[in-house]
C-alpha cells in the first residue's frame, strides 16, 4: 500500500495525468482500490476510468514555474526552489569528460537553474567519484560526506544531480537518504523546455520525452508487488502505451504539415538557410540583424527558442532567403530527449545550408562545438551540409584581442553587426552553389514578355536599356530550370523571326509544358 501511494505521488502530478479534478479522483480510486480488490476488479476499475485518462490534455503545463510535477512536498505554489547542486566529477574511464573542466560543467549547471524563475542556488559541491556507474554514483565515503553537507545546509528543498539520467531506483534512494525533492540533468532541461514551449508541436514533443521517465519509474516501483500490483503494473502500461501511440500520431499529422511546407518553398525555389548552434550562442539575435525582423525578441536565457521559426531576408544579390531559428543544442542530453524533437530538428536536413554559430566568449566553446557536430552526426545530416557549413564566431566584442587563427571561420558580432557583410557575402556564395543557381547577362526584346518573365521567375540585379535598338541586357540570378525554359522561349523567337511571329509568353509556354507531362504520365 505505501509503494501504490508513491506511485500515486510520483505518477499523476505529471501532464500526462494531469486533468481536471474528476480526473484525479477516478486515478486516486483506481491506485488505491489495488490495496484490497482482487486483480479483476483492479481491471475493471481501471477500465472504467480509461476514458477519463484518454481525455487529458496533451500539453505540458508550466503555470509560473510551479508545475505540479516539480512542485516539492510541503513547499507552498510560488514558494522558491532553493537548490543544492551536485556534480560528479569522474576521475578516469568512458564517462569522463576530456574538453572541458569540473568546473565549467558546475557553472553550466548554476546557469540551468538560473533559468527558471523561483529557482535559487543555495549551495554546491563538485565531489570525485571512480564508480559513476553505480547507483549510488559516489563511494561510501563521499555519499556520507555528502549526505551531512546536504542536512546541514539550512533551506534546501532539492538536490540536482549534474548527471545525464538517474535511475528511478537511484532518484528514490536519494530523495529517502537526503529528505529532499532530487533531479537529474534530463528532468531539469524537460521542464525549460515545458515552460519555453509556445506551440502545440513543442508541447507534444515535450510530453512524449516524459513518458519513457514515467514508464521507469512505474516498473521500479511496482517490482516487489503482488500480482494484483502486478496488474495495476500492466493497466498503467497500458494507458502509457495509448498516451504515447495518441501523441505520435498528432506529431506525424504536423510532420506531414511540414513537410508541405517545405515542398511548397522548394517549388517557390526559397532557398533555406539553417542556423544552429550550442544554446544561448546568439543564434536569434543573428537572424534578427540579418534580417531586420523586429519582430523577433533575442533572450539571454537558456532554450530561449523550442520552436522552429523562419524569417525571410535578402542576400547582397538581392535574392530572397529564408533563415531557420533551430532549437538550441547542450552536453549530456539523452538520446531519447533528441529522438523526440527528431520532428523540428528534421529541418536542418532539409536545408540549403547550415550556418554554425559559436559563443566565442564561452569558455567552453570547444566543447560546445563537439556537443553540436556529435548531435549534427546522430540526426544523419548530410555530407554534402556538413562539408558546405559555415562556422561563425559571434560575441567578437566580449573577447579582448580577439584574433581568428582558422581561415574558414568568419568572425563576426551580432549584437554591433560587426562582420555581418562578410557573411552575407558567404552565404550567397554558398546558397548559389547549393541551389545550381547562375548570375547572368540576357538580351531582352523589351517588346515582348521577356522582361516580365524574368522578373517573376529569377532575381533581376540590374537592367541596362538600350533604347534605339528597343532592347536591354538584364543581369539576373537563375534556376537551371528556369533558364532552360527561357532559352525554348528565345529559340521559338528565332525560328519564327521572319514570319510575323511573336515571342510566346514564357509563362504559358511552362502550363503547357506541365500539361504535357501530366498527359504523358
Amino acid at each position: 500500500m505505501t509503494a501504490l501511494r508513491r506511485i500515486f505521488s510520483r505518477l499523476t502530478p505529471l501532464p500526462l495525468l494531469q486533468g481536471p479534478p474528476r480526473a484525479h479522483r477516478a486515478a486516486c480510486t483506481l491506485l488505491h482500490a489495488a490495496g484490497h480488490r482482487s486483480s479483476s476488479q483492479v481491471q475493471g476499475a481501471a477500465a472504467g476510468s480509461s476514458s477519463v485518462f484518454r481525455g487529458f490534455s496533451l500539453s505540458s503545463s508550466c503555470r509560473g514555474r510551479d508545475s505540479d510535477e516539480f512542485r516539492v512536498r510541503g513547499l507552498a505554489p510560488g514558494q522558491q526552489l532553493k537548490v543544492f547542486i551536485v556534480h560528479p566529477d569522474v576521475k578516469w574511464g568512458s564517462r569522463k569528460q576530456h574538453l572541458t573542466t569540473a568546473g565549467l560543467m558546475m557553472a553550466e549547471a548554476e546557469g540551468l537553474v538560473n533559468t527558471l524563475e523561483n529557482w535559487r542556488v543555495v549551495d554546491k559541491i563538485v565531489l570525485s567519484t571512480k564508480t559513476p556507474e553505480k547507483k549510488k554514483i559516489f563511494g561510501k565515503g563521499n555519499f556520507q560526506l555528502l549526505a551531512d553537507k546536504i542536512r546541514q545546509t539550512a533551506g534546501i528543498n532539492a538536490v540536482f544531480v549534474n548527471v545525464e539520467r538517474l535511475s528511478p531506483g537511484a532518484e528514490r534512494e536519494f530523495e529517502e537518504a537526503w529528505g529532499v525533492k532530487v533531479f537529474d540533468r534530463y528532468s531539469v532541461v524537460l521542464h525549460i523546455f515545458r515552460c519555453n514551449a509556445r506551440t502545440k508541436e513543442a508541447k507534444l514533443q515535450i510530453s512524449l520525452a516524459e513518458i519513457p521517465l514515467l514508464r521507469s519509474r512505474l516498473r521500479n516501483e511496482m517490482a516487489n508487488l503482488d500480482q494484483q500490483g502486478e496488474t495495476l503494473m500492466e493497466v498503467q502500461q497500458r494507458l502509457l502505451k495509448e498516451r504515447e501511440m495518441k501523441i505520435r500520431l498528432a506529431l506525424e499529422k504536423l510532420r506531414r504539415k511540414r513537410k508541405l511546407l517545405r515542398s511548397q518553398r522548394k517549388h517557390k525555389e526559397f532557398p533555406v538557410v539553417s542556423v544552429l548552434g550550442y544554446t544561448n550562442c546568439g543564434k536569434t539575435t543573428l537572424i534578427k540583424a540579418l534580417t531586420g525582423d523586429r519582430g523577433l525578441q533575442p533572450r539571454d536565457q537558456l532554450f530561449a527558442t523550442l520552436d522552429v521559426t523562419v524569417h525571410g531576408g535578402l542576400l547582397p544579390c538581392r535574392m530572397p532567403v529564408l533563415y531557420v531559428d533551430t532549437i538550441g543544442f547542450l552536453s549530456q542530453l539523452p538520446h531519447l530527449l533528441i529522438d523526440s524533437f527528431s520532428a523540428t530538428l528534421d529541418d536542418i536536413k532539409h536545408s540549403d545550408l547550415l550556418v554554425h554559430v559559436r559563443d566565442i566568449s564561452h569558455p567552453e566553446t570547444e566543447n560546445q562545438k563537439q556537443n553540436v557536430l556529435n548531435v549534427l552526426k546522430n540526426l544523419q545530416t548530410p555530407e554534402r551540409l556538413m562539408s558546405s557549413m559555415i562556422e561563425v564566431h559571434n560575441k567578437i566584442d566580449l573577447v579582448d584581442d580577439y584574433e581568428c587563427l582558422e581561415p574558414a571561420v568568419l568572425p563576426i558580432s551580432a549584437l554591433t553587426e560587426r562582420g555581418l557583410d562578410q557573411l552575407s557575402a558567404a552565404v550567397e556564395e554558398e546558397i548559389l552553389k547549393s541551389t545550381g543557381k547562375h548570375i547572368l547577362d540576357l538580351k531582352v526584346d523589351l517588346s515582348s514578355p521577356q522582361l516580365s518573365w524574368l522578373y517573376k521567375e529569377s532575381t533581376v540585379q540590374d537592367v541596362a536599356v538600350d533604347a534605339d535598338d528597343g532592347s536591354a541586357v538584364v543581369n539576373v540570378i537563375i534556376s537551371a530550370a528556369a533558364y532552360g525554359r527561357y532559352k525554348n522561349c528565345s529559340l521559338i523567337k528565332a525560328d519564327k523571326r521572319g514570319g510575323g511571329g511573336g515571342l510566346p509568353d514564357p509563362t504559358q509556354m511552362q502550363k503547357k509544358q506541365e500539361r504535357e507531362t501530366i498527359k504523358g504520365e
